[in-house]
């Protein structure tokens, strides 16, 4: 009772009566480790060729899905076709970016020209402003700290200087990052500090482009996560102005190679690190620095797919609970040091994947709910959250009465955990619900120990939570049932520092996946509470989401 009288003061609007949360922990289907393992084994297999969108691997993907969904009994929830009636996909076009042949780029200081090698010294992303080539001859090069304009913190690290054709060196996370303390709220990071914020505000301010500072701690990942994830194919929503949100080049290098050549022009990289983490900061020219590059660009518009598989409610069926995850990854990539070229991505997100069909095997083995439950697997979220960005700007179902996306990616696999988590710990009574149904089972919540990372604004449920449906990605636990906080901090640092984003993110057999299980059975649980209720989730005061949610108030009852 005193559970069920939480969860109800927690969700509940004022307007509405008190929510009936029918649905019990007692009660709940159990989700079957073996059933996860079986989905992992074959979405991550080398046949699925790392399920890269617009390749074969994702046709053997979304083919996998739309056939478990079948098989489960899900209503085709995607577009409607010809004959009205919908199908299992979301089309969803994609401008698809690759490098052609070889990488020149390089410095000059000094007038000695040094080359950095792709993938070694620097990570060049193919350019999507759909232009057929890249060449920068001798940009002056200029440091901008940070590189972040934020007004209402009274902050402009660019203090109006001409940028345009012009190459800015950027520091990666905020300015409050080394510190704990300042005007971006501390260690957790804000969209300031993340990488794609860097790119469009370099945009905005007409540079050619950026050269973002790779640092382990404040990226929250290694070298290797970032050359394999921006020296491959690149992919971006369909735009009619791609300028304006991407400059010419949008690159990474390695931090030595950044001291280095601050120190040949003159200058000491540390000592403008604190200078930038004020704002008093200033940009700063490499006298006597300039840089080129010269690669050549194919570029398309392909259609990828979600995959959207439903159960139409009984009572409410225009009123929506998601449970979303990603299905894809990296595809075929530069190999690693064992020649594996298969960038699988078994945790990353096949997890997800598997969670979400078996989530609508809980849902199907019960009576129908009264509000519809849609199951959303969505592409292209390793080049930016697209396929969650293309449904949130075209929602199959209206997002004004979505009532709240539980997003799922990259359970962990060590095994049951005493706590719970989530990705970026959001103002939202969703996440207090998943806190609330934790602690009936003897769990406890654990927030993000790394908000530093941004892990808020990484996942699929971002895209719904910028546009005001309330919104979390679940996070598994650290504190292991077996060996404690100990054991869990060591299976996040192996996973992170070899796996995460590397060919090496394979399935195991030996595998315990029991506690995969027991997060996907809270999700269960707060989802099936939700759509067996007319409760409607609140993003809570002090969130910069609440306003969006606000405006569309009347069209919830």
């Amino acid at each position: 009772m005193k559970r069920l009288l939480l969860a109800t003061a927690l969700i509940a609007a004022p307007v509405l009566a008190p929510p009936c949360f029918a649905q019990g922990a007692a009660d709940a289907p159990k989700i079957d480790p073996a059933r996860l393992s079986a989905h992992i084994k074959v979405l991550s297999s080398d046949a699925f060729e790392g399920r890269g969108p617009a390749t074969a691997g994702e046709t053997k993907a979304v083919g996998y899905i739309i056939g478990q969904m079948k098989a489960i009994g899900l209503t085709p929830a995607g577009d409607v076709g010809k004959d009205g009636k919908r199908v299992w996909t979301q089309n969803v076009p994609l401008g698809k970016f690759e490098i052609e042949g070889p990488v020149s780029a390089g410095v000059t200081v000094g007038g000695q020209k040094e080359a950095w090698t792709q993938g070694d010294q620097i990570a060049v992303r193919a350019a999507m402003t759909n232009v057929d080539a890249v060449s920068i001859k001798d940009a002056p090069i200029v440091f901008v700290g940070y590189g972040v304009k934020a007004p209402e913190r009274n902050w402009d690290d660019f203090k109006g200087m001409d940028l345009k054709g012009k190459i800015l060196v950027v520091l990666i996370n905020d300015p409050d990052f080394e510190t704990g303390v300042g005007d971006f709220g501390g260690k957790a990071m804000t969209y300031y500090g993340r990488w794609t914020y860097k790119y469009e505000e370099a945009a905005r301010q007409g540079a050619a482009g950026v050269l973002i500072v790779h640092e382990t701690a404040p990226a929250s990942y290694g070298w290797a996560t970032v050359k394999n994830s921006n020296t491959n194919v690149m992919f971006d929503i369909v735009r009619k102005e791609p300028a304006k949100t991407h400059p010419q080049l949008e690159a990474w290098i390695q931090r030595d190679v950044a001291v280095d050549l601050f120190k040949k022009a003159g200058l000491d990289f540390d000592a403008l690190k604190k200078q930038a983490q004020t704002r008093a900061f200033k940009p700063v020219v490499l006298n006597g620095a300039t840089f080129s590059a010269d690669f050549k660009v194919r570029h398309q518009v392909i259609v990828s797919h979600n995959v959207a598989g439903r159960i139409v409610g009984t009572k409410h069926p225009n009123e929506t609970i998601i449970y979303s995850a990603h299905w894809d990854h990296l595809g075929v990539g530069t190999p690693d040091a064992k020649g594996a070229r298969s960038y699988n991505g078994a945790i990353d997100n096949a997890d997800g994947v598997a969670a979400i069909l078996e989530l609508a095997r809980a849902f199907k083995s019960r009576p129908a709910p009264q509000r519809s439950v849609l199951f959303l697997a969505v592409t292209a979220e390793e080049k930016g959250l697209l396929g969650s960005e293309y449904y949130s700007a075209n929602p199959l179902f209206p997002l004004a009465t979505t009532v709240g996306d539980i997003n799922i990616d990259a359970l962990s696999a060590a095994g049951p955990a005493k706590d719970i988590g989530t990705s970026g710990d959001g103002k939202v009574d969703l996440q207090d619900l998943l806190v609330a149904k934790a602690k009936a089972h003897g769990r406890y919540f654990t927030p993000d120990p790394m908000p530093q990372a941004g892990h808020f604004y990484r996942s699929d449920h971002f895209p719904f939570a910028k546009r005001g449906v309330p919104a979390i990605s679940i996070g598994s636990g650290a504190d292991l049932v077996k060996g404690g906080k100990e054991a869990g901090m060591k299976a996040e640092e192996d996973y992170t520092e070899n796996r995460y984003h590397q060919p090496a993110d394979e399935w195991k057999a030996d595998w315990d996946l029991s506690g995969q299980a027991a997060d996907i059975g809270l999700a269960y649980e707060v989802g099936a509470d939700l759509a067996n209720s007319r409760a409607w989730p609140q993003w809570q005061a002090g969130s910069e989401f609440k306003a969006l949610r606000d405006k569309t108030a009347a069209q919830r009852k």
